[in-house]
């Protein structure tokens, strides 16, 4: 694959990193399918958890390694890029379990599926549990995966080495921000501060910071490389879950693949939240307060998406959406990488950043 503006076909690439997958857990899954039908169904769930998406972590580590290099095993550069989707696919299943989200990519949600199933079997003790160990126990299976699919991707052993030292920091900050979630939501309160913090070590920085840091460890980046990097990954990371958090709430259902306003239902304690707390006249805040995070209509929903905009709390993200993509792309154009590769991560930065509410 080129790493030219003119060769970079982003439907090909994620179709190479759909077939990797594919190939990775059927290769690391074929003992389980002689354990029985319940295994064999833990492989189908595995399968259906790395099937679609995006694949922004994975574009984003092919063009950090593109940035420094241009001589590479291609297919071998394929397999540790789609290393990160099963961390990716490994978060999502654990995130849903603990948001208690209903749908992912417009199926039911790995621990739903497998309430229902337990239910509709009629097996003793209880579905909900049953459900929440199925979800914990394919998370922890995808987490294991990328760590061993990154270590035989094919790539020389010392730049392996190099980038599993990010590959190690990527899923240490994953897990603290997605506990550092969790316990704002316990708390039930709301601070810009405290949630910029969770949007850094939860999302921005594994979506894109990381990646580029592991595919330029992989072709050999030196530490202030890696830092030039950094100036770029970061903040659109960043930017790139400000537009989450706003189509969390003012997202299209059919292109989201989740209900409407599903940010508000979870009650996630958001940047796009705490800015509309602070700026909302204290009825109204207290109004959205303590409807968050309850079963709410679509009219309902609707009232609430009308206070966070009317406040000016969804304009205030869309303003810091603009100013950290182009602090990202100012340190793009200052970092000393290939040409080609700034332009295809310019596009990239667009792809991430500018998603259609």
């Amino acid at each position: 694959m080129s790493n030219s503006v003119e060769g970079w076909d982003s439907a090909g690439f994620r179709d190479q990193v759909q077939a990797a997958l594919l190939e990775f857990v059927d290769t690391r899954s074929g003992w389980l399918n002689g354990l029985g039908v319940d295994a064999e169904r833990l492989v189908h769930s595995a399968r259906d958890s790395v099937s679609g998406g995006k694949r922004f972590r994975a574009a984003f580590c092919w063009w950090g390694f593109h940035a420094i290099s241009n001589e590479v095993d291609s297919a071998a550069l394929v397999r540790a890029c789609a290393s990160l989707e099963l961390l990716h696919a490994s978060a999502l299943v654990h995130d849903d379990y603990m948001d208690a989200s209903d749908v992912r990519r417009g199926r039911p949600a790995t621990h739903r599926e497998y309430s229902a199933l337990h239910a509709s079997e009629g097996w003793s003790g209880s579905a909900e549990q049953y459900g929440a160990a199925a979800a914990i126990l394919l998370g922890d299976l995808l987490l294991a995966w990328s760590d061993e699919m990154l270590r035989t991707c094919g790539l020389p052993t010392d730049k392996v080495a190099s980038a599993l030292h990010y590959f190690d920091l990527t899923r240490s900050e994953v897990i603290t921000g997605q506990f550092l979630d969790v316990s704002a939501q316990a708390r039930g309160t709301s601070d810009v501060t405290v949630a910029m913090n969770v949007l850094r070590y939860k999302s921005a920085k594994y979506s894109i910071e990381r990646p580029v840091h592991i595919g330029a460890a992989l072709a050999g980046a030196d530490p202030a490389m890696i830092e030039h990097l950094t100036k770029f990954g970061l903040p659109l990371g960043e930017a790139f879950q400000l537009r989450d958090d706003l189509l969390g709430v003012f997202g299209d259902p059919e292109v989201t693949g989740k209900p409407a306003g599903d940010d508000l239902i979870e009650g996630k304690r958001t940047v796009l939240v705490a800015l509309a707390l602070d700026s909302l006249p204290l009825e109204d805040a207290k109004h959205l307060d303590s409807a968050l995070g309850t079963d709410l209509s679509p009219a309902q929903v609707e009232h609430l998406r009308h206070l966070i905009d009317s406040c000016g709390a969804h304009a205030q993200v869309e303003e810091a959406i603009e100013g950290l993509t182009q602090r990202a792309l100012e340190a793009l154009d200052a970092a000393p990488i290939d040409p080609g590769a700034r332009e295809v991560l310019r596009e990239l930065a667009a792809a991430a950043t500018q998603r259609v509410l």
